[in-house]
């Protein structure tokens, strides 16, 4: 399992989770790293961590010998792992290693902007740290390494998060990845390749809008003008259906994650 993980092999993940349910997925490895430690330790691995999160033992704030959660890991440079994990709301954002450190502190001290950037349009917590403390301060630790587009990315946060919030998500296409994971989630449920627990919607037009009509209106208006703008290249053409549903799949990997 390790193997696979480190090689991000996600069927392969799938396949040993479906042939062993009681899998210790918070077995310990080196300095008490788990799994899902080493799945957010690299790009490549990205996405075996939704599986991982699909674990009903799944501890998804385990801490290793120095007390480095997943996230923290995450959090030194691999953008990708970053933003599987902010998904995910049981994952604790802020909590500090064993040094009294910040996911968010070192990431601003290291200088790992992008990381940064897909936090803050996520939408999730975000602590900046107690001014002046070297431990928690964010915005200090980036001056303190001299990481200005960190600094002045954070200063704009820290006075007005609502549009420094709408301004990042614009700039890093943040809508488009949202509205595009929404609409394959919405297209696999109407297909029924997904399972919801809502057992009183049986035609795939009711499916597609019990789904729908729960999203954010923001979400809804883009979905419906996704849906329209693409209509003409995924319904007629068996060729485009196929590609379409091929990006879905890279978004989507496991049916229990929906159910």
């Amino acid at each position: 399992m390790l193997a696979a993980v480190k090689e991000g092999d996600v069927k392969k993940v799938a396949e040993l989770m479906r042939q062993d349910p009681g899998f210790k997925v918070n077995m310990d490895q080196r300095d008490g790293w788990t799994l899902l430690h080493f799945a957010c330790l690299e790009n490549s691995r990205s996405a075996v961590i939704p599986v991982l999160l699909a674990h009903p033992a799944i501890d998804v704030n385990v801490k290793s010998t120095f007390e480095y959660t997943p996230f923290f890991s995450a959090c030194s440079g691999y953008t990708s792992c970053v933003r599987e994990m902010l998904k995910d709301s049981r994952v604790q954002v802020n909590e500090p290693n064993n040094y009294g450190r910040t996911p968010l502190w070192f990431a601003a001290f290291y200088g790992f902007l992008e990381v940064i950037k897909w936090w803050i349009a996520s939408g999730r917590e975000m602590d900046l740290g107690t001014p002046g403390d070297e431990m928690t301060d964010a915005i200090g630790g980036a001056k303190e390494y001299g990481e200005t587009e960190v600094v002045t990315l954070l200063e704009r946060f820290k006075a007005n998060p609502v549009e420094t919030r709408h301004a990042v998500r614009v700039e890093i296409n943040w809508y488009d990845e949202a509205a595009a994971e929404m609409f394959a989630l919405v297209v696999f449920v109407s297909d029924g390749l997904l399972r919801t627990k809502d057992t009183t919607v049986t035609t795939s037009a009711a499916r597609f809008f019990s789904i729908a009509r729960r999203l954010p209106l923001e979400l809804q208006m883009m979905l419906c003008f996704r849906q329209m703008r693409s209509a003409k290249e995924i319904v007629p053409g068996k060729e485009s259906e196929v590609a379409f549903k091929s990006r879905a799949k890279s978004l989507l990997f496991s049916s229990d994650k929906y159910s």
